[in-house]
């Protein structure tokens, strides 16, 4: 893999601390073998996420400086308004806190009532979580290439296009709230959707008048990807491409975090003022703040509004794509699988396939996350079974169709040498990944349990 080509240069630098092995297994210990407990000066290379984690420029942190923190109809708004709209075509926009806020307003005013089903390509863990507490009941739909980890596809995040047709008629139109096609679709490693299968979902939810939403985390990144791998777009700007997509869909929620590159924000956009308005409005002024500023401050909203076009120059955007294409190039000469091809923000490794010997309900995602925090100070965190909370009727455990360990690269923050350290030290957890343990739960929320739960390892 060639050198990448990092359109920035570095004017802060952020001390990182250094522990060794013996500290790294009392720490993790002490945490109750949950990464999302440990506390962050005691990691080296931060993989948990890439939400909120990026590195600002320095056109976001003057805009900062300029925030308009007017309670109601400041300055900052309405340039992210007018950003927002001109980049999306749509007539209303709402900023939340995050993405998941724009999830808890949303969800409520779809589902109409309990037991409505609302299928996804994938839903990610918020936004399953969310339909859930409105009372709806998520299912998800991803084409099949997006389960087979070794197979090398360009758009392995699809919709099952025939699946969505024969869900649709199972259940009867009546009983589903909605369509969501997730960009890209993170559960499955970051694989994005092609403009035909969004265009095809797009008149199936037509044909059943069924609203489509975009949950648009990493809408940049997908635009990306069209541009490389979809015929007739080649020659199209990533700009151009966002505006087509998002045409073809009804509503958006966004966790800025991701491809706006801010530390906190996020977006809720309906593409004609309508029904729903009102009642997001409702919402967001009980539950975010007033209406103009969503929950976040006048600065912020200033950064997001810089941020939204820093995330589709395509410059940038190929160094980002650039990283997690080097670091499955450095896993594959260290015999590390991973879904194929690698994501835009993430690696995936298939855990499963890298620990056979570990059953799905002794979680090898977290288990190899554990095992990479020990080896070199890496976090890291499981998409897999582990990230499934239990099946809110019977309670039982939930199976996820594949078991990842996800590598979340943070924007604009770590360098090449950062990547080749993830790989070495991956290489050398393979050397004893037959020793590698499994883990059991002792303590679990009943929502979103891999934030909270606590571990211990088997035998």
């Amino acid at each position: 893999m060639k050198y990448i080509p990092e359109p920035f240069k570095i004017k802060m630098v952020e001390p990182i601390k250094v522990t060794t092995e013996e500290e790294r297994r009392g720490l993790i210990a002490a945490a109750d073998y949950n990464a999302f407990s440990l506390k962050a000066e005691d990691v080296y290379i931060d993989l948990l996420t890439d939400s909120g984690t990026g590195a600002m420029s320095d056109a976001q942190w003057a805009a900062m400086l300029m925030g308009d923190e007017s309670y109601s109809g400041g300055r900052s708004y309405y340039q992210l308004i007018d950003t927002a709209k001109e980049i999306f075509g749509y007539e209303y926009i709402q900023p939340v806190h995050q993405g998941r806020a724009a999830e808890k307003v949303l969800f409520p005013v779809l589902v109409e009532r309990p037991g409505q089903t609302v299928i996804a390509n994938t839903f990610f863990d918020t936004t399953r979580a969310h339909v859930g507490l409105a009372g709806g009941r998520p299912i998800d739909c991803v084409c099949p290439e997006g389960l087979d980890s070794a197979l090398d596809a360009p758009f392995k995040g699809n919709m099952d296009i025939a699946t969505l047709e024969a869900t649709i008629a199972d259940l009867g139109v009546d009983n589903v709230a909605g369509i969501v096609m997730t960009i890209t679709n993170n559960s499955v490693g970051g694989q994005p959707v092609s403009m035909a299968n969004m265009r095809a979902t797009a008149e199936i939810a037509r044909r059943h008048h069924l609203p489509l939403v975009i949950d648009a985390a990493r809408f940049a990144e997908n635009a990306f990807f069209i541009k490389q791998r979809e015929e007739g777009y080649a020659d199209k700007s990533t700009r151009e491409i966002t505006r087509e997509f998002f045409g073809y869909a009804d509503i958006f929620t966004m966790s800025a975090k991701k491809d706006a590159i801010t530390n906190m924000g996020g977006l809720l956009g309906v593409k004609e003022e309508g029904e729903h308005v009102p009642d997001v409005k409702s919402l967001v002024i009980a539950g975010e703040g007033y209406v103009t500023y969503g929950g976040l401050s006048g600065r912020d909203l200033a950064a997001l509004a810089v941020g939204l076009g820093e995330g589709l120059d395509e410059s940038y955007l190929a160094y980002r794509v650039g990283q997690s294409a080097y670091l499955a190039a450095r896993l594959d000469e260290v015999g590390i699988p991973y879904q194929r091809p690698a994501g835009g923000h993430a690696v995936f490794i298939d855990a499963g396939r890298l620990l056979p010997h570990l059953p799905w309900n002794q979680y090898p995602g977290h288990a190899l996350a554990v095992e990479l925090y020990v080896e070199a100070g890496i976090r890291s965190c499981d998409i897999g079974s582990f990230l499934m909370d239990r099946d809110p009727e019977t309670g039982l455990e939930q199976r996820a169709p594949l078991e990842f360990t996800r590598l979340a690269i943070p924007r604009r923050v770590y360098t090449q040498a950062h990547l080749d350290v993830i790989a070495e030290a991956l290489g050398e957890v393979n050397k004893r990944a037959d020793e590698v343990k499994g883990y059991q739960i002792i303590s679990e929320p009943k929502v979103l349990r891999h934030f909270t739960s606590k571990l211990r390892p088997i035998g």
